[in-house]
């Protein structure tokens, strides 16, 4: 299952306020990501994220194509409040109000990954 990372450049000083807006952040109902016509195409799994001074970083683990967590995310309300919350913390402004305007941001702040590793299964022998 991979992993996305997605960048946002803050206001140093601000990690505490920050740490409060994500604290307050409510999940989505279900991890079931959906293409544009409905149907099921794929699962997130779970998401972290971290600071340090003037970067903060949105790790997200799922299953499936990436787009489809952008599409999701964009069409999710509280992903638009958490927005508008941290909106003055933000170092650089950015349009995130509509799904294309988002979709933009989500794929100019996504990391290069260049690793990711799992465990292997186990094998269990019978």
């Amino acid at each position: 299952m991979p992993y996305a990372a997605i960048t946002y450049r803050v206001k140093p000083g601000h990690e505490d306020e920050i740490a409060e807006i994500f604290a307050g952040f409510q999940r989505v109902g279900t991890p079931v990501l959906v293409d544009d016509e409905g149907r099921e195409a794929g699962r997130l799994v779970g998401t972290a994220v971290f600071i340090k001074e003037d970067v903060m970083i949105r790790v997200i683990h799922y299953e499936g194509d990436l787009i489809h967590v952008a599409r999701n995310m964009a069409r999710h309300k509280g992903v638009h409040a958490l927005e508008a919350k941290l909106a003055p913390y933000l170092a650089e402004t950015r349009d995130t109000g509509t799904p294309e305007a988002f979709g933009q941001y989500f794929r100019n702040a996504t990391m290069r990954c260049i690793s990711q590793l799992s465990a292997a299964p186990s094998v269990t022998g019978g």
